[in-house]
């Protein structure tokens, strides 16, 4: 990737990199700014190898942070800025951070404490402002927009003021050195580290350039957050090879996004599906508001096909389907662009693409063999994107990253002309009275209903049946329906084992920031909950 970033540098020095809000940086401030910051932290010491942990939103500094740590021979830990001090300190000290740089307002309340609680290696703090490179100061992001003194931290602006023109010593990774360190959502255990290489990440940096048909002329919509693997690789290492600008936020904000599409015309973007969602929903949107975008992906979580539907009747765009994971450097599969995902005419699954080029999906039983086409099993992925393994984890890297490839603990099957269809998580999987229930069929359902705009279906422990299906609903603005018209509507199309037994309609279903629904917080809600049955 430091091939990638000094080729741009070298081929379009005064192009814009990054557009935020009203502000620009140009591809060569944003080199002379990572060098200025490259040089700071290895003059405090930060060697070859050193982490530094990234704390920031969808700002300009998250880029600089990013390359600098790659010029000074680092790697870049990317950190949700969402994560409290309890989960700060997990993640600096699993993955040895020395340096961390973060935005002003989460340095008292956050960082502070973990500094003072001298469980890390941290020894360099640098801060930075949501507020910096930009004048609008948007009062549905910023309503109190003023600077954060941070004693004991090191203001970013002022390292660039004092470090403009100098030049960090030259340090070349390989392509197989660890570039970022992502963490997984630790959903099933504490968070591992995945060590996205510098191979894999311009690998997949390629993949969606070429895929999708994107070049210089582009513009691309970070949507996403760039701490996540779509952020990371399908904003920020792709505008970078592309040499584009990548249009930056802050955090995403329906409405602001909306202003951020009507401003900068970005012609591409990929994210959440509850993004696009939310987006859509936006007061005041219009079809017109959609004209640049012409071409929009989504990843994360399979898209049910009633709302791919509705999202392209409301935004005149088709939206399509890719798969990936943290530790596949993001995408695997691609609906390639023009294309239209056909769905399975049995599970009503929307197809997430087809592999892209020099990776190979293999779909297993238990116990390892290859199912007949059309069976499901698990999916085991291999290629150049694929991460050599976790962050000082031998043992979560014996677990699933082996010889034969990635065990994605996703469950799917592969059709007759190549096409690949996610059932559900393997772990999601819902046992009622011995019968295997795939929480996503049902969502298709509730997503069909016209009145629901989010579904999300889970299991819970039932004295008779061992599990019973329960549902969780947000209804679209205006809309009316209640519990029992909904279970009625499912208990029309679904088998008597398969419809929620309960429904609970809620304002909005609890999100990670990327846009992925909370399933854990779901079933503890459902656990807990005495009510009687809907239906």
């Amino acid at each position: 990737m430091t091939d990638v970033f000094d080729a741009v540098v070298a081929r379009v020095p005064d192009a814009v990199a990054l557009r935020y809000f009203d502000g620009t940086l140009t591809f060569r401030e944003l080199d002379t700014a990572a060098d200025a910051l490259a040089v700071e932290l290895v003059e405090r010491g930060f060697g070859a190898g050193e982490r530094l942990a990234v704390y920031v939103q969808n700002n300009p500094a998250f880029v600089i942070g990013l390359v600098a740590a790659w010029k000074a021979g680092g790697i870049a830990v990317a950190v949700n800025p969402m994560n409290k001090a309890r989960e700060l300190t997990y993640l600096l000290a699993d993955s040895g951070a020395s340096a961390l740089l973060c935005l002003d307002e989460l340095y008292d309340p956050v960082v502070r404490p973990v500094v003072e609680g001298g469980a890390t290696r941290l020894s360099t703090v640098i801060t930075c402002s949501a507020l910096d490179w930009q004048r609008r100061n948007d009062p549905r992001l910023f309503p109190a927009p003023v600077r954060v003194v941070c004693p004991g931290g090191t203001d970013l602006l002022d390292v660039i003021r004092r470090r403009s023109g100098e030049r960090p010593p030259r340090r070349t990774p390989q392509p197989g050195d660890v570039a970022v360190l992502t963490y997984t959502s630790g959903t099933t255990g504490k968070p591992k580290g995945a060590m996205n290489t510098h191979s894999g990440l311009a690998f997949n940096g390629q993949t969606f350039r070429d895929w999708i048909g994107l070049g210089a002329g582009d513009r691309v919509l970070g949507i996403a957050p760039l701490f996540h693997i779509t952020g990371l690789v399908g904003h920020l290492c792709l505008s970078l090879l592309l040499g584009c600008p990548l249009v930056l936020t802050h955090r995403f904000h329906p409405g602001v996004m909306l202003d951020a599409i009507r401003e900068h015309e970005p012609t591409f973007t990929i994210g959440a599906i509850t993004a696009f969602i939310a987006l859509a929903g936006a007061e005041g949107i219009a079809k017109e508001d959609f004209a640049s975008l012409s071409r929009i992906y989504s990843g994360g979580a399979p898209i049910p096909p009633a709302v791919n539907a509705r999202l392209e009747e409301l935004t005149g765009r088709y939206i399509h389907n890719s798969y990936g994971l943290t530790e596949t450097s993001s995408a695997t599969h691609f609906v390639p662009f023009g294309c239209r995902a056909p769905v399975d005419p049995v599970s009503g699954a929307l197809s997430i693409g087809v592999p892209v080029f020099g990776t190979v999906a293999r779909v297993v039983d238990d116990d390892g063999r290859e199912v007949p086409v059309g069976e499901t099993g698990e999916v085991v992925l291999s290629g150049p994107q694929v991460v050599p393994g976790y962050w000082r984890n031998p043992a979560a890297t014996a677990e699933s990253i082996g010889a034969h490839g990635l065990r994605t603990g996703d469950v799917g099957f592969m059709d007759s002309d190549g096409w690949f269809y996610l059932v559900d998580r393997k772990k999601d999987m819902i046992n009622a009275a011995g019968y295997k229930v795939w929480p996503r069929e049902v969502e298709d359902v509730l997503y069909g209903h016209p009145a629901v705009r989010e579904a999300a279906v889970v299991g819970t422990a039932d004295e008779y049946r061992g599990e019973t299906v329960v549902a969780f609903v947000s209804l679209k603005p205006d809309a009316r329906a209640d519990a029992g018209q909904l279970v009625s509507f499912c208990k029309e199309q679904l088998a008597a084992y398969k419809y929620p037994r309960s429904i609970t309609i809620l304002d909005d279903l609890p999100k990670t920031i990327t846009g992925k629904i909370l399933r854990r917080e779901l079933r503890e809600r459902a656990a807990g909950s005495k009510r009687p049955d809907a239906g």
